[in-house]
Parts: C-alpha cells; structure tokens; sequence
C-alpha cells in the first residue's frame, strides 16, 4: 500500500477540496490527504506532496519527502520560500496551458494591432475617426522567452500573419522564427519589436530585465503585453515611458502586488490595459491528468520527470 499523498496548500478549504476531488478522480489507486489531515506518523512517512502555494512550514514537517510536485507552471515563490535544501520540485508542464496562453498571446496582439485602446479613448470622448489599418505582415511581435508557452504563441503568431521575433536564456530554434540570445540579441529583439511580449519566468536574472535603458532601445509608439511576472518589467520606467509618448500602451496581467491595489495608478492611465492575472488559468482536469501520470510513472519505475533547477529557478 503506498504512503499518502500530502496535499499542501494555502488556499481555503473550498478551494482544496475542489482541488483534491479533481485530483482523486485522475487517480482514484491513490490516497491523497491535505496538510490538516495527515496523522503525526502519516507526516513521518510521506513521500511526496503536491502543493499549491504551501506553507515552508508545512513542508518542513514532511521529513521524508522525496519530492515535491506543484500545480503551477511558476515555481519562482515555491524556489524561493523552500531554498536550496528543498526536496526535488517538479513544475507543472500542461499543453493546455501553453494553447491558453498562446490563444491570449494572440487575443491581445489583435487588440493592440487594431488599435483597439484608441477606438476606446474614441469612444469616451465622442470622437467618430477610423485608423489606418495595420496588416499583420507589417507588425513584428517580439518574443521575451521561447520555453514551452513561448514556442507554441510563436506558432499562432506565425499562422495569423505576423512577423514573430524571439529571445531566449539559451540558444533555441523556430521554424520561421528569428531566435535571439545573450545581451545583443534582447537588444536586437526590442529594437525591432512593434509589440513585445514577455513571457519569461521570474529569476534573479529576469527581474526588472525590462527597464528605463532596455526600454530606450525600443521603437518609438511601441507596444508591451506583461504575461509572465510583474517584477520582469520595472512599473516606475514603464510608467514614465507611456507618459512620455515612447511606448503607446501596455497590456498587464501580472503586476509586483496581486491583487493590484486599488490606489494603484495604473487603474486610471489610459494607456494601460489592466487584466487580473487571467491570460492563462489552469485547468484543474487537465493539470490533475498531468500530476497522476508523473506520479504513476514514479510509482511504476521511481524516475523522477524533469525537476526545477533550483540556481536558475525554473
């Protein structure tokens, strides 16, 4: 028989339970048990947890865990509450995530691709003016990140007609694609981009990797879309960009404090499309569908799938 599965969580109870019912159904041969419900000698033995924004202390108290499995794709809060000592983290990789964020990607590209912040500020004051139109063919959509959510946004960039652009930590290849890396390529990459997307993690070499310099190099009436972490972009910069007229709007989804406070000014600037950390929510089905086949794949021959690399933070 083997030992429970430690659900960790600091989520409400409603939300665990939804949570673990999803996650039962995917592997009813298992016993998955939260936190609260696991017995002194039950912490002692178990093996591994899957956790969703847990408690460091909670997982202190599973000696003799083996690893840990997250359901989120972002694990740079899990990397840096744990530390360097934690047990191997394994990251969510779900391809509906990467299709949901993709189909975002490409929401939002169109609607600063066919201006539509312009035909809103239009609106409100009244004001009956067509633009001129923009093909796709003439906007190139820069990349930030090729991993796995950036390759396949690059695909349905590609297949609407844009010129697609991309950067990366480490050397990659896209059909179709210019693939950038190192200093000179972000360079290169912001140079040419009339919309930039990020998309990268958040490390200790990502945060603030766009600022007032890195912004400087950007076209003139550029366009941003943040859908990786908030810390990636420096708030101040951006704001005094926009203000200035060097960037003409951004589309934020993630910011440094979620939820974005009310007495924030990003709320009110008209050049900024607010978005509550929605571009790609996870599916409870297929990411419980993605965790009981890496668990089962440990339990039938004890290899581990691919685990977070703690020093880079993804």
């Amino acid at each position: 028989m083997p030992t429970p599965i430690a659900f960790v969580s600091r989520s409400d109870s409603e939300s665990e339970t939804i949570w673990k019912t999803a996650l039962r159904a995917a592997m009813p041969e298992e016993t998955i048990l939260s936190f609260s419900e696991l017995s002194e000698e039950q912490k002692q033995a178990v093996e591994l947890a899957i956790v969703a924004n847990p408690d460091p202390a909670d997982i202190a108290a599973l000696p003799g865990l083996k690893w840990i499995h997250s359901l989120w794709a972002g694990v740079e809060r899990l990397v840096l509450e744990l530390g360097q000592k934690a047990p191997p983290i394994v990251r969510l990789k779900d391809p509906e995530l990467s299709r949901v964020m993709a189909e975002a990607v490409l929401a939002w590209t169109y609607y600063l691709q066919r201006d539509m912040p312009a035909y809103r500020n239009n609106q409100q004051n009244a004001i009956w003016k067509d633009l001129d139109y923009r093909h796709p063919q003439d906007v190139t959509v820069g990349l930030l990140g090729l991993g796995a959510l950036g390759a396949v946004a690059a695909k349905r960039l590609l297949d609407a007609g844009f010129n697609v652009a991309g950067w990366s930590r480490s050397p990659k290849s896209i059909a179709n694609v210019e693939t950038l890396t190192g200093e000179t390529g972000l360079n290169s990459l912001l140079a040419k981009s009339d919309i930039l997307v990020c998309l990268v993690p958040l490390t200790d070499d990502t945060r603030g990797l766009i600022n007032a310099d890195r912004i400087g190099v950007m076209k003139d009436g550029a366009e941003i879309i943040n859908f990786g972490r908030g810390p990636v972009i420096v708030t101040d910069d951006l704001t005094a960009a926009l203000d200035s007229g060097k960037l003409s709007h951004a589309v934020l989804d993630v910011f440094d404090q979620e939820p974005l406070p009310q007495s924030s000014a990003l709320w009110r600037n008209p050049k900024v499309t607010v978005l509550p950390h929605i571009s790609a929510p996870t599916s409870r089905e297929s990411s419980a569908r993605i965790v009981a086949a890496n668990i089962g794949k440990w339990r039938t021959t004890g290899v581990l799938p691919e685990t977070v690399d703690m020093a880079r933070g993804y």
